[in-house]
């Protein structure tokens, strides 16, 4: 991997800086103006990864910002430790790159890598990582604009292994990982269902990468509630001893774990009440992904630098359809005590929904 051992040997130490000036201070570049001089350093850098690294769409690099966002905070634990969201996961690659559910990331890390060296004498890799991720999103028809703070210390060392939720896992497990870090069944089904939503699968399925899980992979909306609730059949060609990967949507894959989540009984309705619920979407998913982003920081100590996250993108999309061909008696209803939604069908013959195009 060619960002590993430039990567390893970085040790970023920026003080911590409390947020507590109110009159608005002009950056150095004369263009931006922030609450907080510290934060001024912060607008060079959410530009230079907004065209460089994202290229102002959402794409690969924006899916990859939001899935190491995740897979660096999460890994914290009351009973085994872990830093949260403090950088390890780039710092201490060559450890956590080793962890199973980490597959895929070092191809996440080459893209950004380069990035987080160009611009460590701004943020420390914690900060960076989670300013990304933060940066992502708003590049995303319907995502949510969430808080970032500024403050992050270095990491002191990797995160142990097995905190990260893996596709196979039960829908228990995942509600047990979550669950000792305080996220409610609501936010659990939020972050996982809203970041499925602008992501594609790698190394999920052999020898394919950048499969969508929905039919809207550009687009941060509910229509991944709806395709994981068909009726699926296997991928061809794809088992595994714990599970099996299913589609339901030609061209798009299904995770087992959503799969589970849509179904168990402890998940099923929260899962259905997201369907057509774009605002509410948007506000469980934020309110989870600012959770994620403090884990294992203490807020009081950290710099409110929210205001240099561009504004988000208004959701412009419709409601979630059935896809060409299909009807409601193609939903595997699970919820108990409320009925599916009613949904339109989308007009035209099947169609495949095409890759994401890959860095």
């Amino acid at each position: 991997m060619a960002f590993k051992n430039a990567l390893s040997a970085l040790v970023l130490a920026l003080p911590l800086v409390n947020g507590l000036r109110t009159k608005r201070a002009t950056c150095p570049d004369g263009v931006n103006t922030a609450i907080n001089a510290a934060c001024c350093n912060l607008f060079p850098v959410v530009q230079d990864i907004t065209e460089n690294l994202f290229e102002n769409e959402c794409g690969d690099g924006a899916h990859g910002a939001l899935r190491l966002l995740f897979h660096d905070a999460i890994g914290i634990s009351p009973s085994v430790g872990g830093g949260g969201a403090d950088g390890s996961i780039a710092v201490f690659n060559e450890t956590e790159l080793t962890f199973h559910a980490n597959t895929g990331i070092d191809d996440v890390l080459d893209a950004l890598g380069p990035f987080l060296i160009k611009h460590s004498d701004k943020v420390t890799a914690g900060d960076f990582i989670q300013l990304a991720g933060a940066v992502s999103l708003v590049q995303c028809n319907g995502a949510p604009r969430i808080p970032f703070f500024m403050g992050r210390a270095p990491p002191k060392a990797a995160s142990p292994p097995d905190l990260v939720p893996e596709p196979f896992d039960s829908v228990q497990k995942i509600l047990q990982r979550f669950g000792e870090l305080g996220f409610t069944t609501e936010e659990i089904v939020a972050v996982v269902g809203g970041s499925h939503s602008i992501a594609g699968a790698d190394d999920v399925v052999p020898n394919l990468e950048g499969v969508p899980f929905d039919q809207t992979p550009d687009m941060f909306d509910t229509q991944i509630f709806v395709d994981v609730q068909l009726r699926g059949t296997l991928f061809p060609g794809q088992g595994n001893t714990q599970g099996e990967v299913q589609t339901s949507v030609p061209g798009t894959v299904r995770l087992q774990s959503d799969h589970l989540l849509a179904r168990d009984s402890a998940t099923n309705c929260e899962w259905q009440s997201f369907v057509n619920n774009q605002s509410k979407m948007a506000q469980v998913f934020g309110q989870a992904v600012l959770k994620l982003s403090l884990l294992g920081q203490d807020q009081s100590k950290m710099t409110d630098c929210s205001e240099v996250i561009p504004k988000a993108i208004p959701f412009t999309g419709g409601p979630a359809k059935l896809p060409p061909g299909q009807t409601m008696q193609d939903i595997e209803q699970a919820c108990a005590t409320a009925a599916f939604p009613s949904l339109a069908t989308q007009p035209g013959p099947p169609t495949t929904v095409p890759s994401i195009p890959q860095v």
